[in-house]
């Protein structure tokens, strides 16, 4: 297995390149029972630090997509989510105002869809993100975007589409280009970060109740005040460079 992870796209040094080299490497390996390399491995294959490493596999464990035997190492399964598409033909470049845009049409949808289709267990896992991401601290950036990502994949996951799947997927990985990391840090605050947490819960309870309509709407809600954020703070920045 550790001549697969030489041939993995160079890294990025945060818990998202992991994260995305891992799923990579769980995509090659899709046979349950199969162990991961060791941590220490990992880390030097993937050019990230430890913390970022431990915090990707939590996604996975969380996932249903690894398990843990103390003692014994990370393994494979038992049962992986659906695999996106591959969309090479998406554009590669663009700007957070248009990943926004894209993400206010395509994610309610998903909302609704995973309000129509999602498993129990789909259901219990966003609970479960959703504690990660009330549980982390205002200050740290990479933990709070790496859980927070996670729990709108898990919502498109649910909605049980392979090609919204992969746009998502191509919408999220714009939206986490590092040229736009100070935006996102400048715009988000404790208040802002407590109303996406009732935003988040309220599209959880709409999706557990099979409120498809319902769930839209406030997912609609949610990314409208996150672009009014990120709209506020880029307006900011320009008066301040006037």
């Amino acid at each position: 297995m550790s001549e697969i992870v030489d041939h993995l796209d160079p890294p990025r040094g945060n818990s998202h390149s992991a994260l995305e080299q891992l799923r990579q490497l769980l995509e090659q390996h899709p046979d349950a029972g199969q162990p991961l390399p060791p941590e220490r491995d990992l880390v030097l294959r993937f050019g990230v630090g430890r913390r970022e490493i431990r915090r990707a596999l939590d996604v996975l464990a969380e996932e249903g997509r690894i398990w843990r035997k103390q003692g014994k190492g990370t393994f494979i399964g038992p049962k992986a989510p659906a695999q996106p598409l591959s969309l090479q033909t998406l554009p590669r470049q663009s700007n957070l105002l248009e990943v926004m845009e894209a993400r206010l049409q395509i994610e309610p949808g998903l909302a609704k869809y995973a309000a129509l289709r999602a498993t129990p267990e789909q259901i219990q896992l966003m609970w479960r993100l959703l504690e990660r991401i009330h549980s982390q601290h205002a200050d740290d950036a990479d933990q709070i975007e790496l859980w927070d990502s996670a729990f709108h994949r898990a919502i498109a996951d649910a909605a049980g589409n392979r090609l919204l799947l992969g746009l998502f997927d191509a919408v999220d990985a714009i939206r986490r280009d590092a040229s736009w990391q100070a935006v996102r840090d400048k715009a988000r605050n404790q208040e802002r970060l407590d109303i996406y947490d009732q935003h988040h819960r309220r599209i959880v309870e709409h999706i557990a109740a099979r409120q498809p309509l319902e769930a839209a709407s406030v997912m609609r809600e949610h990314l409208l005040f996150l672009q009014h954020a990120f709209m506020s703070t880029l307006n900011n920045d320009d008066e301040g460079a006037a």
